[in-house]
């Protein structure tokens, strides 16, 4: 189910980031990803981490919500025969710095908006993944003129929506079967062991960089603890969440989401015991399902040219999990572009 990639859209959960651990290990470690790193000021006196991993064409950038921008390590170079690619570790998160306040929506969009100034991008499409897709709505509102169009990663959502909200609701907890494969834990006796654990578990991997991003790294190159701060976490989830507007969009925009399989498909990943058990179930099934159609009815009704793809059994990492159709979903995208 996509209960917890729900929750991560409505800002309730967290998971991720920031600097890299300084053991000897990680010291002598290389990112492999072939991009360069630079830091941009923003906002006066806050640096922030750019990946550029070259190209040629149109300049892409890509956002993420509370993961550096090395999530786009593995996805970035895969587009670079056909543009220009950026990536922008947000402030809070990784190598960017770490100030106290400045992380409203409003602030995040001005400071895309001072990336692209330094780097001279008249122009950009700018790729968003999940609650970055906010930073993309309001951004599009206010620049509309340094944008080629806007690609959302199931970043097009409401988090200030609930499921009482399209005249449903979750079932408790407690009343949920149990999944047929049992969670395993990860592996954390080194960085490609968990890298490698997580493939195992799900069948895609955080990028290593960016898991020496989320994770300090122990003396004895084994995986120690989460990097992120608390306080950050609920600043950029929680108290950043803001309906989205998107009637101030004035460009091209996809919309790609993550979509369950068939209920009777997904249902066969669960030890269903009994009727109620197969009942809050697909009370889950149907409420998330109630909410993601809101959710595009809305982005539609403001940007009715607006290109909806659903990709069934994508994770929320569907730039991951479902890689080749992303890409051929954002190149197609940007062919109707250039065309235009």
């Amino acid at each position: 189910m996509r209960s917890t990639l729900l929750a991560a859209c409505l800002g309730v959960v967290g998971a991720s980031v920031v600097a890299l651990g300084f053991s000897s290990q990680t010291v002598a470690w290389r990112d492999p990803s072939p991009h360069q790193v630079r830091r941009v000021t923003v906002d006066s006196s806050v640096q922030l981490e750019i990946l550029e991993w070259g190209g040629s064409g149109p300049p892409v950038v890509l956002l993420a919500c509370y993961f550096s921008a090395h999530i786009y390590d593995e996805f970035a170079p895969k587009l670079t025969n056909q543009f220009k690619v950026y990536g922008i570790t947000r402030r809070g998160i990784g190598a960017s710095d770490k100030p106290e306040t400045g992380y409203a929506v409003e602030r995040s969009a001005n400071d895309v908006l001072e990336v692209l100034n330094a780097l001279n991008i008249p122009k950009a499409l700018l790729v968003g993944h999940s609650c970055a897709g906010q930073v993309l709505t309001r951004f599009a509102a206010r620049h509309s003129d340094r944008l080629l169009g806007l690609v959302y990663l199931d970043g097009a959502g409401d988090p200030t929506t609930t499921p009482a909200d399209v005249g449903a609701s979750m079932p408790d907890p407690s009343t949920l079967p149990r999944p047929l494969k049992p969670r395993v834990a990860p592996d954390n006796t080194s960085f490609p062991a968990l890298r490698a654990s997580q493939l195992n578990e799900r069948g895609w991997a955080f990028p290593e960089a960016e898991l020496r991003q989320q994770y300090a790294a122990n003396a004895d190159g084994s995986v120690g603890r989460s990097l992120l701060s608390p306080v950050i976490r609920r600043a950029i989830t929680l108290d950043a969440r803001t309906k989205p507007d998107y009637s101030g969009i004035r460009v091209p925009v996809l919309a790609l989401y993550q979509r369950d399989p068939p209920f009777e498909q997904m249902a066969a990943g669960f030890v269903i015991r009994n009727e109620q058990e197969r009942a809050a179930l697909r009370q889950e099934y149907a409420a998330t399902r109630a909410l993601y159609e809101k959710w595009q009815r809305d982005l539609l009704a403001s940007v009715p040219t607006a290109r909806i793809v659903e990709l069934p059994g994508a994770s929320l990492y569907m730039f991951l999990s479902n890689e080749a159709d992303v890409l051929r979903e954002i190149r197609a995208f940007s062919a109707r572009l250039t065309s235009r």
